[in-house]
């Protein structure tokens, strides 16, 4: 009977011990996810409104490009799930969907560091050229467009930035919900294993 009582209450324990250690972590969580937005909503605004006209080679635009479009869309839906996360985050049955979260934040940053990668191998060409196939520069003509587009671009790094830390904060959440072997349990495994009975103590 002790031996039932002393379990319960290590793992009464334990769990308080969880709940202190997780708190700040949902704070910075909490913090991250409300900076995302902005940045990826700034990414966003920068890049969809950026065209640039020149009287001798035309005019430029972000839908041009599908490096940039690509970019434009990603932001959006994670600007969007981060705003959807931030307004659940107070609703207590949302902790049961953990799991379910840790892989959103995984693809999240996933998606942010496939667009940051696509939108600035566009950035450079239209910067440095490619003299191998004959690309000139074109910033040159339109800096204005180059400007904003490497604004954009650097936005969204630091939103990868914040999901980048999400991911690591969702994991911890996740996987500390699982309780470590107690000693009381792997002395009856063993005993258990070879055939002799547990004594407690």
């Amino acid at each position: 009977m002790r031996s039932g009582e002393g379990s319960t209450g290590a793992a009464a324990a334990a769990e308080e011990e969880k709940v202190k250690v997780a708190a700040p972590f949902r704070l910075a969580e909490l913090g991250l996810r409300v900076c995302a937005v902005p940045l990826a909503v700034a990414s966003v605004w920068e890049m969809a409104t950026n065209k640039q006209v020149d009287e001798t080679y035309g005019e430029v635009r972000f839908s041009d490009l599908s490096g940039f479009r690509y970019l434009v869309w990603i932001n959006a839906i994670t600007a969007a799930y981060s705003v959807a996360s931030i307004l659940l985050s107070s609703c207590k049955f949302i902790t049961r969907f953990d799991w379910f979260i840790f892989l959103l934040d995984q693809a999240s940053a996933y998606l942010l560091l496939t667009s940051a990668s696509a939108a600035a191998e566009v950035v450079y060409l239209a910067r440095e050229g490619d003299r191998e196939v004959s690309w000139g520069e074109v910033c040159s003509y339109f800096c204005r467009f180059c400007g904003a587009a490497t604004v954009s671009v650097a936005l969204n790094a630091a939103a990868l930035l914040c999901f980048m830390a999400l991911s690591l904060i969702s994991a911890f959440r996740v996987f500390t919900k699982f309780n470590p072997p107690s000693q009381s349990n792997s002395k009856q495994q063993l005993s258990q294993e070879q055939g002799k009975p547990v004594v407690s103590g």
